[in-house]
């Protein structure tokens, strides 16, 4: 999943990162048809899941009802199309000289999905929030980051669900994300919280052109 939000946000031009300078556009192209396969995949699951458990329903079995009502969750959060709730950070970055660009909201996201994030979104003061999925991209320049097409303005607030001690350091690793808005100016702040929410939701979309693979 990380790759897939450093693929797409590149991809739309934010103008860094090597590795991309390096890549063969070919191998982009079949990064993003994966991700998009996997996306179509989840997505057929969670329906299948859906019919399983109508059938279920009606026939009783409540050890089977349980086990695919809590799949059917874990698969609609990891997707975005229901909201989240449990232990999480709320980090915030300042960015009072318009400095901190998108490579940097990018990396935050990698090292937090890394970091075993479970759920995410990103708000801006102005526009979001949006909540960050399999084709999530991010772009735009210093001071006006878009994210899935909405642009944002500086504070930036990210509400992400996981193991907090573990979010918390992998944002604060020397010459990680805190280091890097600092160089640049800005300012991170991470809250530790036992509980935050995640409710932004990701429209379903149709597919026009890919199916789930085998």
């Amino acid at each position: 999943m990380a790759l897939g939000f450093a693929i797409a946000a590149q991809v739309r031009g934010t103008g860094s990162g090597d590795t991309l300078d390096s890549a063969r556009p070919a191998d982009l192209l079949v990064v993003l048809d994966n991700l998009n396969r996997r996306e179509a995949s989840l997505r057929e699951e969670i329906t299948t899941l859906e019919n399983t458990l109508a059938s279920l329903e009606r026939s009783g079995s409540s050890a089977a009802l349980d086990e695919a009502r809590s799949r059917l969750q874990a698969l609609s959060i990891q997707v975005g199309t229901v909201a989240a709730v449990g232990p999480g950070v709320v980090l915030r970055i300042d960015d009072p000289l318009g400095r901190v660009g998108s490579d940097v909201l990018l990396s935050a996201l990698q090292e937090l999905r890394g970091a075993g994030a479970e759920a995410m979104q990103v708000q801006g003061a102005s526009g979001g929030p949006v909540r960050v999925g399999l084709e999530t991209w991010v772009g735009g320049s210093a001071g006006k980051i878009v994210v899935d097409g909405i642009e944002m303005t500086a504070p930036y607030t990210l509400v992400v669900i996981g193991d907090s001690p573990t979010l918390a350091a992998a944002v604060n690793i020397p010459g990680g994300v805190a280091d890097t808005v600092s160089r640049n100016g800005g300012k991170l702040n991470v809250e530790q919280s036992p509980s935050v929410s995640v409710a932004a939701l990701r429209d379903p979309k149709a597919r026009q052109y890919s199916l789930p693979g085998n």
